[in-house]
């Protein structure tokens, strides 16, 4: 009687977990990870002679040999300028290169996917990017459209949602950011927190990714952030190759935690 009772019990536990579970036994047996990075031109690592040296090649780096991780394969979908309406289903072009991408992954039977991203910088700015500047609310709307897309076709995938890295309030190059900007951008943090707690409610998809990148660039952008000239003097706004390198181990610690 006791043995069939110890079984039931597990039999509950194992219902109960459900598909988290799938993902923790298969991290723990040790899996290939197969990332899409999705984001602006902080992703795709501008200025940054070698893409090897951009934060999603430093992340993939930063996650090999973690335990329960045996190789990571990736694909950079950071896009110079982009905002959250381009990488919309609807837009076109952008998503349509996450999926291919992904698409791609999907084949490799026994992987764990996740899509990375990092997207804000833009959306943010007053004048200039596409759709900016993108409310709050918008910008979260624009996030679940994205989310919901990626997860109808790829139900098992994870989705980790960075907090914008911090810029200076003179940036101004081609689109205009400024101190308005900047706390637009800050307005974001609290929507993608709010987003994956609607998610967590049913999901153990989506998480909440790297949190510390917006004090630590605000803190270090002279020695991690390329000095560039703009319209009203010195501004920082894109990582150099210390930065990318520390965005990417922020990144990949937010990742590694998120399928653990």
């Amino acid at each position: 009687m006791n043995n069939l009772k110890n079984v039931l019990l597990i039999l509950l536990a194992v219902w109960t977990v459900g598909p988290g579970f799938a993902r923790d036994r298969s991290l723990a047996r040790g899996n290939k990870l197969n990332i899409v990075f999705i984001g602006n031109s902080i992703t795709q690592g501008v200025i940054i002679d070698d893409p090897e040296k951009a934060p999603p090649a430093q992340a993939a780096k930063a996650l090999e040999g973690r335990k329960g991780i045996l190789c990571v394969d990736f694909y950079n979908n950071g896009v110079s300028g982009s905002t959250t309406v381009d990488h919309l289903p609807q837009t076109g072009t952008l998503f349509s290169r996450a999926v291919e991408a992904a698409d791609r992954f999907a084949v490799d039977q026994g992987a764990l996917l996740v899509f990375s991203v990092k997207l804000g910088t833009n959306d943010s700015a007053s004048e200039g990017p596409n759709g900016s500047p993108v409310s709050p609310a918008q910008y979260r709307k624009n996030l679940k459209t994205i989310i919901d897309s990626l997860l109808s076709r790829y139900p098992r995938a994870y989705v980790v949602l960075h907090h914008p890295v911090w810029y200076s309030p003179s940036t101004y190059n081609g689109a205009r950011y400024l101190q308005e900007g900047l706390d637009r951008l800050c307005s974001y943090i609290p929507e993608i927190d709010a987003l994956v707690r609607e998610y967590r409610k049913n999901s153990q998809a989506v998480f909440v990714g790297d949190t510390a990148g917006f004090d630590y660039f605000r803190e270090h952008h002279k020695t991690d952030m390329w000095e560039e000239n703009g319209q009203v003097g010195v501004f920082y706004l894109h990582p150099n190759v210390k930065g990318a390198e520390a965005l990417g181990r922020l990144w990949a610690e937010a990742i590694y935690k998120a399928i653990r």
